[in-house]
């Protein structure tokens, strides 16, 4: 029987690990000034410990193999995994480590962390909403969590561009950081 609830409650509370075939982590950024072409990684771990009762008790780790990046275009793939801008031969690993978790109400929690990429490392600060929980079909507690940050991309020194002819430049340096995560609570 797979039952959903969407208050937090102290049987959520414990270690979960996250499930990566139903965790996207993913971003957005303005292509030609005129669109915008979104991406994920498709090999990531994660795991932390979630504290229904006090959420300041939280935490939370992900590593993210920057060679999974996918934007559906292979060319374009290329190009980000090279050194121009995620320089995976140099620096494989994208890493997000909480340092702070706090309440903002009954469903929402403000995350702050360090995120490092290519071995440059900053704070950031990322609100989840708490989408629920549910037993799955297979007796595991799961609790889900979607949020998003816009972060400027320079300040982990990833500053290629290009400029075009009719003003503007090819890739934005806003970027939007998306995150719907699925995690299983561990056997205790």
């Amino acid at each position: 029987m797979t039952t959903t609830t969407t208050g937090p409650s102290e049987t959520r509370t414990g270690e979960y690990t996250l499930d990566p075939s139903h965790t996207r982590v993913g971003f957005v950024a303005r292509h030609a000034m005129v669109t915008k072409v979104r991406g994920s990684f498709n090999e990531l771990v994660g795991a932390g410990h979630f504290d229904a009762t006090d959420p300041t008790k939280s935490r939370l780790e992900l590593t993210i193999q920057a060679a999974s990046v996918d934007t559906r275009n292979a060319d374009r793939d290329a190009h980000l995994r090279s050194n121009d801008f995620f320089d995976m031969a140099n620096y494989p690993e994208i890493r997000f480590v909480s340092t702070a978790v706090e309440p903002v109400d009954a469903a929402t929690y403000r995350v702050t962390g360090d995120l490092t990429i290519k071995g440059v490392t900053q704070p950031v600060t990322v609100e989840f909403e708490y989408t629920g929980s549910a037993v799955d079909p297979y007796g595991n507690q799961r609790v889900g969590f979607e949020g998003s940050v816009t972060v400027n991309r320079k300040d982990w020194g990833i500053n290629w561009n290009t400029a075009l002819e009719a003003g503007g430049v090819l890739v934005s340096e806003k970027v939007v950081l998306e995150f719907d995560v699925s995690a299983v609570k561990n056997a205790a």
